[in-house]
């Protein structure tokens, strides 16, 4: 058996406000922190804000940071069960708050100069 299973989420969580203007750019999300859920998964949601330096080094894992250092918000549920795992950060764009896992504190929303948050 193999150690990677798939899971299947049917439609996925649409975080932004006008899904016709946005730009995200790989990333690889880091497993740091994360913490499994009932069915033993780890998955980091769609909407939650990630930094950690990726824009400016692509090399670097994406972390939470819901701070000063955001990068983007992450554009789709990421799996991070059996370690880091590729995602897209959403960089430029209008998002809906309403769909976030938790709203950006101030300090966040002004290090995303290029993403609008909508209530």
């Amino acid at each position: 058996m193999s150690k990677f299973v798939t899971t299947t989420y049917g439609n996925r969580k649409e975080i932004l406000k006008f899904p016709d203007h946005y730009v995200n750019m790989p990333i690889t999300v880091s497993d740091a922190g994360v913490v499994p859920n009932a069915e033993g998964k780890k998955i980091v949601p769609a909407g939650t804000i990630l930094g950690g330096g990726v824009i400016s080094d692509n090399t670097k894992p994406a972390v939470k940071s819901n701070d000063d250092k955001a990068d983007g918000v992450l554009f789709h549920d990421v799996d991070v069960t059996y370690g880091p795992a590729p995602g897209a950060l959403l960089i430029h764009g209008f998002v809906d708050l309403a769909k976030l896992p938790e709203a950006p504190v101030a300090a966040a929303t002004t290090a995303l100069k290029q993403i609008t948050f909508i209530a």
